[in-house]
């Protein structure tokens, strides 16, 4: 007989940016000893130390505290330094850096009392059409992420965070965000181990967490995502690779799963396919669905005690490795700026040919003003950021337009000056892009535009203050632009 209640094998999240009566006492009466953190929770340092502190103090010792803390466009704590994306490591290419970033990322999150973070990305990005992973790929070659992520973890777990890599089997060759549908990746299991799984079961021996990807691999599971399926789960990771870390859900609520599974369903599925803890955000009615069917599940016996105790034994294991205990980074943090500075800078990417113009060339600057966000990222840059970068220019001209991807070039002017085209928004551009002939063209944010317009191109690979820190530099003179793009994207 368990003696464990179930609650303990959810993971939650909460409202706002302090711990209020309310979800205090129900994160106590339900046994949660789980919290995902969002941008929503995030005020200043100290109500997040306030926050944290109180947390703990709720969900006792074996707390377990998660975040998105990846780099690049998915940082939920930005008072933090920002790390680059995965894939501007990637361009950098040096895995002593990729180690050192993701120790600093360890340090400002180790600071602040959270234990862990779903991050390093496994996903291998072979899709260029992919609408939500991206940059968030260190590369499109299974060797190099394996190689990357391993170091980028191997700096997380020493300074004390716990990793959870992502999203297992694979999120890489998609068309679709499972935040919105469910995506299918229709290969066999011979054409995923060539592939897709090679990253994470190259470090499933140092990973301490994996987490699930919503998606429907139909050769493998016809019926069920990857997120409710024994034969991914139970078979690949637990049976074939012997895999004995914690397994996460990605989010319950994902419309990928909701919509087909409903919570109920889908949090004791999970727990039948061989996960141990489900990640139920929503309202705190939402959130009891999924804890009162595990509680019924294990009740009727539908899930057994033993099932549930290696689950929480694992739990218990991560937390005991990797405690929720802030500690003071005050010494670091100026440094582990400048790292990340350094880092962003040397991922910076030239293609076909692309150069600075002269500080007193006359050009053009042609760029969208609001960017909606995908809800999956932190908000893109502004069309103010974008027009920053060429505060040195003597004349320079801004064009701003309400959606870059509508923009009919046969109304640009052909007066004699460069136009340089900023893109500030997360999808590709479309069709309409197919006429455009910028001088120069710098993408902040996907990569993958950089297949949309023919001509030179500068990569930055997001958008935080590094990046564009680098890209100034660059344009100014001051710097050069020696990152490698993934073979492909030319």
């Amino acid at each position: 007989m368990s003696t464990f209640d179930p609650g303990r094998l959810v993971m939650v999240d909460i409202p706002g940016t302090r711990l209020d009566a309310e979800t205090a006492a129900f994160l106590r009466e339900q046994k949660i000893r789980s919290v995902c953190l969002f941008r929503k929770n995030i005020g200043s340092e100290s109500e997040v130390r306030a926050l944290m502190a109180d947390l703990i103090e709720v969900l006792g010792p074996e707390a377990l505290i998660g975040i998105d803390q990846e780099g690049g466009a998915v940082v939920r704590v930005t008072l933090l330094p920002q790390p680059p994306s995965a894939m501007a490591l990637g361009a950098g290419g040096d895995a002593a850096r990729a180690e050192a970033v993701g120790a600093a990322v360890a340090r400002g999150l180790k600071s602040l009392g959270i234990n862990w973070n779903f991050a390093p990305v496994l996903d291998v990005n072979n899709n260029p059409a992919n609408p939500v992973i991206g940059e968030r790929s260190f590369s499109n070659d299974p060797a190099e992420v394996s190689r990357l992520a391993a170091a980028w973890m191997r700096g997380s777990l020493r300074e004390g965070v716990a990793c959870c890599v992502k999203h297992f089997p694979g999120h890489g060759d998609t068309h679709v965000d499972s935040h919105h549908a469910l995506p299918t990746v229709d290969k066999s299991r011979a054409e995923l181990d060539a592939l897709e799984l090679v990253p994470f079961k190259a470090l499933a021996a140092q990973a301490p967490a994996m987490m699930t990807a919503h998606i429907v691999y139909p050769q493998i599971d016809p019926d069920r995502p990857a997120t409710l399926s024994p034969e991914l789960l139970g078979g690949i990771l637990r049976r074939d690779w012997g895999y004995d870390g914690v397994v996460i859900t990605d989010a319950l609520m994902m419309k990928a799963v909701a919509e087909r599974f409903g919570y109920a369903r889908s949090a004791v599925m999970a727990i039948e396919a061989g996960a141990d803890m489900v990640l139920a955000q929503g309202s705190p009615a939402e959130q009891l669905v999924a804890i009162n069917a595990l509680r019924e599940a294990f009740a009727s016996g539908r899930l057994t005690p033993q099932q549930g105790d290696v689950a929480n034994a694992r739990l218990d294991r991560l937390a005991a490795a990797y405690p929720a205990q802030p500690v003071d980074d005050a010494a670091a943090r100026a440094a582990d700026h400048a790292l990340m500075a350094e880092a962003w800078a040397a991922g910076l990417t030239a293609l076909r040919g692309a150069t600075a113009p002269r500080l007193d060339a006359p050009l053009r600057v042609i760029v969208q003003g609001d960017v909606p966000t995908d809800m999956v990222s932190e908000a893109g840059p502004t069309g103010r950021q974008a027009v920053a970068l060429f505060d040195r220019f003597t004349d320079a001209q801004v064009q701003m337009v309400d959606d870059i991807a509508k923009l009919d070039w046969a109304t640009v002017p052909r007066d004699g000056r460069a136009n340089v085209l900023v893109s500030t928004r997360r999808a590709r551009y479309g069709a309409a892009s197919k006429g455009w002939q910028p001088d120069l063209h710098i993408a902040l944010w996907n990569p993958y535009q950089a297949l949309d317009v023919a001509g030179p191109t500068l990569l930055s690979w997001g958008f935080a203050p590094g990046a564009l820190a680098g890209i100034k530099a660059w344009l100014e003179g001051r710097a050069q632009a020696g990152g490698r793009a993934p073979q492909g994207l030319n």
